[in-house]
């Protein structure tokens, strides 16, 4: 099925910030009063959804919205320490040149997102940034209409389980990279339209839109 909208998430799936998130997280939990991630918790954390690792973490829910925009200032300032990638850019390119829209659906600001892409910022079509209340598949429907689209014609590329879980929620396909947040087999088990284990699969996947 050859597909003509790509929405890529960008934390895990196009920018690495895994490490950065690692040596951040405890100074947010101080912050914000809520669990420390000890090295022996990560792995764990990685198997889980998101409802599970905020209640293993015990963040209440009502501190999320203060805690993202938190995490968003605390990005915007480490961003020279976060790189795309590598072959993020060919990859993009490659779907951009063969007619396939490129959309970014992201709990980060448009700024932050914009300077992490750097030039590759302009062969996106759609960005949906900042953190949402009826999060992604509210999020992923709103691309679609802009793009005026079919759902069948759509994939969403993440590294998470809810990146997985918003795409089938509005029916449209879903791919897993395995170089994320997510453990690989986390991702797996919950049976993704594709999973890519390196970025140079992803343009292979699709077809020429004519």
């Amino acid at each position: 099925m050859p597909y003509s909208l790509a929405i890529f998430d960008l934390d895990g799936t196009l920018a690495d910030s895994f490490p950065w998130f690692l040596r951040t997280i405890n100074d947010v939990a101080d912050r914000f009063g809520f669990r420390r991630v000890a090295d022996e918790d990560i792995e764990g954390l990685r198997h889980a959804s998101s409802r599970e690792i905020l209640s293993r973490l015990e963040v209440p829910l009502w501190k999320l919205p203060a805690i993202a925009r938190h995490a968003r200032r605390l990005k915007a300032e480490a961003a020279a320490e976060i790189s795309l990638f590598a072959g993020v850019e060919t990859m993009l390119r490659t779907l951009a040149e063969n007619g396939v829209q490129l959309a970014l659906v992201t709990s980060d600001s448009e700024a932050n997102a914009r300077e992490k892409l750097g030039e590759t910022a302009a062969l996106f079509s759609h960005f949906d940034c900042a953190a949402s209340l009826f999060g992604k598949p509210a999020r992923f429907r709103r691309v679609i209409r802009r793009a005026g689209v079919e759902p069948d014609k759509v994939i969403s590329i993440g590294d998470e389980v809810r990146d997985i879980e918003a795409a089938r929620a509005v029916g449209i396909a879903c791919g897993a990279v395995c170089w994320g947040y997510a453990a690989p087999a986390a991702l797996r088990a919950l049976g993704p339209d594709h999973v890519f284990e390196r970025m140079d699969e992803i343009a292979s996947t699709f077809s020429p839109v004519p």
